[in-house]
């Protein structure tokens, strides 16, 4: 039980990490891909020093790769869309990936969904279709649409992610990393984005912080954590992020936006409290990028 309580703690510290995504992107003035390998390159090297301390093996084989390879997809949505719509956009529509874990279970495993599954899959996109409503332009169209690209994406991570044991996670998401810097290069060196002490101060924070100790912290409760527990504490990230950005950057997502996030954050929440069974649960104990 203490190792359970342990978990959970260190399951909030993690989302709580992960929701200040939005505000220090929102500062950095560079393109998403600048941001998403900058930050990546940092985070990796924050995780490779974590391993050589705890002297976990780092394993390369088609199954991390594969898993490493979304985890790092995500990461370079996720901050595309945040420069190209609002943070509380972002986050939100990520976080319609227990509805794509749905559709991907029946798909792949020929699970037929049950009534509850079906009912959140209705209620996410309904609750998408109004972020559309809101704002539109072309980037904030696409911005939406990277961000939807983004929970696409997390939910095939984790199902990629569930057939790894706890040694092999920590070297998915660190080659996640690494393809993310690896895709981001080419950007970095096209824009040469401005480095002063408040970029680079943005950078290591997100780097050492948001997404190095952040999933450091995911990866350890993971073992202990149960599954539903993750989920339901992994939700403090969109609900937080949004709040960040508006007190310290003044972004306020519009009144459709604010239905909508609503509504996907208030189905995804009450389907893991009373619609997932373990198998749903265990797919999706954990949000971000």
């Amino acid at each position: 039980m203490k190792k359970e309580n342990k978990a959970i703690w260190e399951m909030l510290l993690c989302a709580s990490l992960w929701s200040i995504a939005g505000i220090f992107m929102k500062l950095l003035p560079w393109s998403g891909f600048a941001v998403a390998g900058l930050r990546s390159l940092v985070a990796g090297l924050t995780f490779a020093v974590y391993m050589l301390l705890r002297r976990i093996r780092f394993r390369f084989d088609r199954h991390t790769l594969l898993a490493g390879v979304l985890a790092g997809s995500v990461y370079l949505c996720f901050a595309s869309a945040n420069k190209l719509t609002t943070a509380a956009n972002a986050i939100v529509l990520q976080f319609t990936d227990p509805a794509f874990l749905v559709l991907y279970t029946a798909i792949l495993y020929r699970k037929r969904p049950r009534g509850a599954d079906l009912a959140v899959v209705l209620a996410v996109m309904g609750g998408i279709t109004l972020f559309f409503f809101d704002r539109l332009g072309p980037s904030t169209v696409l911005g939406n649409c990277v961000a939807i690209l983004s929970g696409m994406l997390m939910a095939g991570m984790y199902l990629a992610v569930q057939q790894l044991d706890q040694e092999a996670r920590f070297s998915a998401i660190l080659i996640g990393q690494l393809f993310t810097f690896l895709v981001g290069l080419p950007n970095i060196i096209a824009t040469r984005p401005m480095l002063n002490l408040t970029t680079v101060g943005c950078v290591l924070v997100l780097g050492v912080f948001q997404l190095g100790l952040g999933y450091i912290l995911y990866v350890k409760a993971s073992e202990y954590c149960p599954p539903l527990a993750c989920a339901l504490l992994g939700a403090v990230e969109p609900l937080l992020n949004p709040v960040w950005v508006l007190l310290f950057d003044g972004e306020r997502p519009g009144l459709f936006a604010l239905i909508g996030g609503v509504i996907v954050i208030g189905s995804v929440t009450l389907w893991c409290i009373f619609g997932k069974d373990q198998d749903h649960a265990a797919t999706s104990s954990g949000v971000t990028g």
